[in-house]
């Protein structure tokens, strides 16, 4: 049994969260990558970006490690971090993102997980902490928008689950599937009777 070391455990379930978010934009035209979804305008692209801006922001910047980014990803436009223009490519917003978890990688591991660092915009009592609870932050808020993900490309085409390889879901065809919508959809009516 190896010895549990906290920065690594926290960095493994990071980055199959981001393997996640990153395979559920594969495969797709530009136009499903970007397509609103929910009323609020959700898109994968734009979860793929802003969860990149957001681990730059706490793992690369608030660390002092900040990254050149991809022109115009720091447009001021009200949810820009949650869009992606036609005039930029999928593989560019990739690209960048895999620079921005090379280096957060690399600046945590640097830090190490008790060292001390202020986050301005937390609350005041919780302003003041670690390098390991800023990395936790990011962890969850990166696992939250791959299961956003995950919904939305399951729309789009079917495809569900943690990974190409291993779905963390129950076995079954389409028609199975269809079969326990079903059963659900009856479930559903007969509670609200």
């Amino acid at each position: 049994m190896t010895s549990y070391q906290p920065v690594e455990v926290s960095l493994s379930y990071l980055q199959r969260a981001r393997d996640a978010l990153v395979w559920k934009v594969e495969g797709l035209s530009p136009y499903d990558m970007r397509r609103p979804l929910t009323p609020t305008g959700t898109n994968l692209l734009g979860l793929v970006k802003h969860v990149a801006l957001t681990e730059h922001g706490y793992l690369g910047i608030l660390l002092g490690s900040p990254l050149d980014l991809p022109r115009r990803w720091e447009d001021e436009t009200p949810d820009a971090d949650f869009w992606v223009s036609p005039d930029q490519d999928a593989a560019t917003v990739l690209d960048a993102y895999r620079r921005i978890w090379v280096n957060s990688d690399a600046t945590v591991r640097r830090l190490g997980a008790d060292a001390p660092v202020e986050v301005p915009p937390w609350p005041p009592e919780r302003r003041s902490t670690s390098v390991g609870a800023v990395l936790t932050h990011v962890v969850a808020e990166t696992h939250r928008h791959a299961g956003h993900a995950d919904i939305l490309r399951e729309t789009i085409d079917g495809a569900a689950g943690l990974q190409p390889s291993f779905s963390n879901l129950s076995e079954g065809d389409a028609e199975r599937w269809r079969r326990h919508v079903e059963h659900l959809e009856a479930q559903a009516r007969a509670a609200r009777a």
